[in-house]
């Protein structure tokens, strides 16, 4: 159920908006069935998120396609034109290089990229805001990146760091494919992080895209000799605090018109 400014949406009437099979509509339909009640203070509110969601879904497919390769961080690498590879196996934005331009090089050139899932997820949800917000806001709200994995997130971007329990799951939003009797030969198959696309399918770096019943597989491939358990999707998630970056995307605007994405 959804309920803008305390009042029940007339879902059927915005889901007109939309077209068939896009992630607006998808994400709708889902929150129109749900049993959690979601509140937002206004329609554009609500606008802003699924939008969002349909760019986070877009960055993810574009990643998979982009060339980004797998790398353990102690192997990670990264164009040195935009980022500096730190020991840990981050990479830092170099200073006097425009953050826009670096993340859509990632895109653009993902050869000369190699890391681990923890660092392609941040990647995703960067790209969805620049996406979102354009060149010069992100400049501005974005002066320094590091990216490697949930420890150097700038506030903007801190909640899909954290997984929380939920009863709604939305096209957008970051699960975890959990691996618990991993063989410790090859930590690096501990589990999956993964955006849910809204069609079935997830994307989880390294994995590509793929079913969750896929990814499971794959994981179950990797476990320590005589293990009992199998891999399984977690029944938590991690989201952007979509009301705080609506407010900031308000602060950003130079015009007073409507706002609308356009994938």
């Amino acid at each position: 159920m959804v309920l803008v400014d305390n009042k029940p949406l007339d879902t059927a009437a915005l889901l007109r908006e939309y077209p068939e099979g896009s992630v607006q509509r998808r994400a709708l339909e889902i929150m129109r069935d749900s049993s959690e009640t979601l509140r937002y203070g206004s329609l554009e509110e609500l606008k802003f998120e699924l939008d969002l969601r349909a760019a986070i879904v877009k960055a993810a497919e574009d990643l998979n396609r982009s060339g980004l390769r797998f790398a353990v961080f102690s192997k990670s690498y990264a164009n040195p034109e935009y980022w500096t590879r730190r020991s840990d196996g981050g990479f830092l934005l170099k200073t006097g290089v425009k953050a826009s331009e670096a993340i859509r090089d990632i895109f653009k050139n993902g050869r000369l990229y190699g890391t681990e899932c923890a660092t392609a997820m941040p990647i995703v949800y960067f790209k969805a805001l620049l996406d979102v917000f354009g060149d010069e806001a992100f400049d501005r709200m974005f002066r320094s990146i590091y990216l490697m994995n949930w420890h150097y997130l700038p506030p903007e971007l801190a909640a899909t760091g954290r997984m929380q329990a939920a009863r709604t799951y939305l096209p957008g939003d970051r699960r975890y494919v959990a691996n618990p009797d991993v063989d410790p030969e090859t930590p690096e198959w501990q589990g999956e992080n993964v955006i849910d696309l809204g069609n079935g399918f997830y994307y989880g770096h390294g994995m590509g895209r793929r079913r969750v019943e896929e990814i499971i597989r794959a994981l179950n491939f990797n476990r320590a000799p005589g293990a009992r358990r199998e891999a399984y999707l977690m029944d938590t998630l991690g989201r952007p605090d979509f009301r705080r970056l609506f407010r900031e995307h308000q602060r950003s605007r130079t015009v007073s018109v409507p706002y609308r994405w356009v994938s």
